[in-house]
C-alpha cells in the first residue's frame, strides 16, 4: 500500500482537516505462461507466487503445484510481468486454454462458445465436514484479524481457509475478490492445506466465478460476506456445494446445504 496526501471535507460532520490516507496498490499484472500471454489483470502486486499458483489450478492449466516448472515477478513499466513455466506436456494444455479462454469485455461474456465453456459441468464435490453456526461466527469474528490491508485501506478482499471449527489457517488480500480466491487456493496448495478438509470464507459478493473456484479447489463449503448472484446458487446446487451467504455475526443464510453439513 501507498500514503496518500488527502483532505477531509467536513459534510454532515464539520471538521476540514489535512490527512494522510493508505491506499491499496492496484496496477496491472500481466500473466505469461510458457512465454505466451495469457491474460492481464487488475491486482495487489503481494504475493504474487501463491497467486500464480493458484491462478494455474483455478485455470485448469495443472493439476497439481508441483507441475509448475517456475515462477518469476518482475516490476515493468506500468505494472507487473508474472512468468509462469510448466513441462512440455502441460505447455500444450495452456494453449488451448488459452486459444479458448471466455473473452472478457465490458459487457462481460460474449459468443455462444463462451456461454458454453461458462456453463460446462463442474467435477461433483465429494469432500463432506462437519460444522455448526458457531464456526461459522468465530470464522467472521476472527477474520478482521487477518486483514491488515483492508484495515488500512478499506479497499481490498480476503479471502480465509478454515477448519470445521472455524479457526482460520490461512488468508490472503487483494483488491480483486478472485484474485484474493486465487491467492488463497495458491498458498494452500504450497503449504500442503488440503482444501477439502475445511471451508473457505470470503469478504466479498458471490459470483459464479467464486463458486467455481471453490469447487474445483476440492473445498465442500463457501462462505461469503455479502449476497449470492442466480448463477452462483444455481452453479454450487448443480456441484453439490454448500453456500452460506449474507453472513454476518448476527445471522447467516444457508443457501444450499445439500449434505447437511452443517448442524
Amino acid at each position: 500500500m501507498i500514503d496518500l496526501p488527502v483532505r477531509r471535507l467536513g459534510l454532515g460532520e464539520p471538521g476540514d482537516a489535512e490527512l494522510t490516507r493508505s491506499v491499496a496498490v492496484e496496477a496491472p499484472v500481466s500473466v505469461e505462461v510458457g512465454g505466451i500471454g495469457y491474460a492481464v489483470m487488475m491486482a495487489t502486486p503481494a504475493d504474487l507466487g501463491d497467486y500464480a499458483v493458484g491462478f494455474a489450478l483455478s485455470e485448469g492449466l495443472v493439476a497439481t503445484a508441483d507441475q509448475i516448472s517456475r515462477i518469476d515477478a518482475h516490476a515493468i513499466e506500468g505494472g507487473w510481468a508474472l512468468r509462469i513455466w510448466l513441462p512440455p506436456e502441460r505447455n500444450a494444455v495452456a494453449l488451448e486454454r488459452a486459444r479458448r479462454r471466455v473473452s472478457e469485455s465490458s459487457c462481460g461474456l460474449c459468443g455462444i462458445e463462451n456461454i458454453e465453456e461458462v456453463l460446462r459441468p463442474l467435477p461433483p464435490v465429494t469432500a463432506r465436514i462437519a460444522t455448526d453456526r458457531t464456526a461459522i461466527a468465530n470464522a467472521l469474528m476472527a477474520l478482521p484479524d487477518h486483514q491488515p490491508l483492508g484495515r488500512a485501506t478499506g479497499a481490498a478482499h480476503a479471502a480465509a481457509f478454515c477448519s470445521p471449527a472455524g479457526a482460520i489457517e490461512l488468508a490472503r488480500e487483494d483488491v480483486g475478490r478472485h484474485n484474493a480466491l486465487d491467492k488463497l487456493i495458491g498458498a494452500m496448495a504450497r503449504a500442503g492445506i488440503d482444501p477439502a478438509s475445511g471451508f473457505i470464507l470470503l469478504s466479498a459478493r458471490c459470483s459464479y466465478e467464486l463458486v467455481e473456484k471453490t469447487v474445483r479447489a476440492g473445498c465442500p463449503m463457501l462462505v461469503t460476506i455479502s449476497a449470492p448472484t442466480s448463477l452462483a446458487v444455481e452453479r454450487a446446487a448443480d456441484a453439490g456445494l454448500t453456500l452460506v451467504a449474507l453472513a454476518r455475526t448476527d445471522a447467516a443464510l444457508i443457501v444450499g446445504d445439500p449434505h447437511g453439513m452443517i448442524a
